[in-house]
């Protein structure tokens, strides 16, 4: 994206994580950090951020095993081949972005602001390579671009170019035109029951 950085996220890449994270800043971008710590060994972490490393791989492991997203990663497998997973993440955002006030009571600047003019809390324990990502992202406003057609369009381009496998994804916003009404569907059926599951385990957590 910009053509400059991009980490690619599992899951519903960036807005969708923030979205789950039941509108905590700290949690938000322990979130995020998710895709940057290995291991199973969270102790050495504050509560918050081991949390939110947590929730990001449950949002990871429910999106990637849920049966309406295999039903529509089966549907992109032939125009998106070996990419169609990481597409559907991506076209996701792209409606969350457009579709927001249905599911947000505030209003998308505003939360994406108030995320951005969030400090770090304990930002010695994120990585370079995570702050660096989170600068990028702040700077180049990602977060409001995933609503436009041309946004969706350079995030696809820019994580293309980041696959080390040749791969068709830069062609992923043109096929999200095509199978847009398949696309939208599955993901206000997904968000239906994912929803109130988020909700739950953030509940217990």
């Amino acid at each position: 994206m910009d053509g400059i950085f991009f980490v690619y996220l599992r899951g519903m890449n960036f807005l969708g994580h923030l979205f789950f994270s039941n509108d905590d800043h700290q949690l938000m971008y322990a979130n995020l950090n998710g895709d940057f710590v290995r291991g199973r060994d969270l102790s050495h972490f504050p509560k918050k951020l081991e949390q939110g490393i947590l929730l990001h791989r449950m949002i990871d492991d429910y999106i990637d095993h849920h049966p309406i997203v295999l039903e529509l990663l089966h549907q992109l497998y032939e125009p998106l081949p070996k990419v169609a997973g990481i597409a559907v993440d991506l076209f996701f955002d792209h409606i969350l972005a457009q579709y927001w006030d249905q599911f947000h009571p505030q209003a998308l600047d505003k939360f994406i602001d108030g995320f951005y003019a969030a400090e770090l809390e304990n930002s010695y324990l994120y990585s370079d390579n995570f702050k660096y990502m989170l600068a990028r992202m702040k700077e180049n406003n990602w977060l409001y671009q995933y609503q436009f057609e041309y946004g969706l369009m350079r995030a696809c381009k820019g994580v293309s170019s980041r696959i080390s496998f040749p791969n068709v994804l830069d062609t992923a916003h043109r096929v999200f035109k095509t199978y847009e009404e398949e696309v939208e569907k599955s993901f206000f059926g997904f968000m239906e029951e994912a929803i109130p599951h988020h909700r739950d385990f953030l509940a217990k957590m």
